[in-house]
């Protein structure tokens, strides 16, 4: 079993080579290498022996809104609960930082929505629409279900 952990900026290229690959089966929106290098802090990863497995990644909007994106999943690791491991990274990163919601647009509502998030209108979310969604070349047939999650602080959850 690996684990989940923040990238290190070397691995970088291979976590590029994961999101083209989801992005042209549409699982995800494509990122340029640059823009994963300059955010490469939002992402956490997860490593085994075979190397980058799976990602996502915390992208901050709001003092108080954060859009968890770029989850993917290699699929020999699938079903094995990696992909829950990673929103989770994203959640308590976003508690720590004391963001109030996270956020997320997905073809899989069903797999969200196990981990405690709700479907929301897409107008709930302008900052997303006017950030990301314009610039989307499916935008005008978009499929993409939102979600939210409340983070409740810390103190609230025994967490420190």
């Amino acid at each position: 079993m690996g684990i989940v952990r923040k990238p290190k900026l070397t691995e970088i290229a291979d976590m590029k080579a994961l999101l083209d690959e989801a992005a042209a089966a549409r699982q995800v929106l494509p990122r340029e290498l640059s823009e994963m290098l300059e955010n490469a802090r939002d992402f956490f990863v997860y490593v085994d022996e075979e190397g980058v497995g799976g990602m996502a990644a915390l992208h901050i909007d709001l003092v108080d809104l954060a859009e968890v994106r770029s989850l993917v999943v290699r699929d020999r690791l699938r079903g094995r609960g990696i992909g829950s491991m990673l929103v989770e990274a994203t959640v308590e990163e976003a508690r720590q930082l004391q963001i109030a919601r996270v956020y997320a647009f997905t073809r899989q509502p069903e797999f969200f929505k196990r981990l405690g998030f709700e479907v929301v209108d897409r107008a709930e979310l302008p900052y997303k629409a006017l950030k990301d969604c314009q610039r989307c070349p499916f935008f005008a047939q978009c499929d993409e279900t939102a979600l939210v999650r409340p983070v409740p602080p810390a103190e609230m959850t025994g967490v420190a």
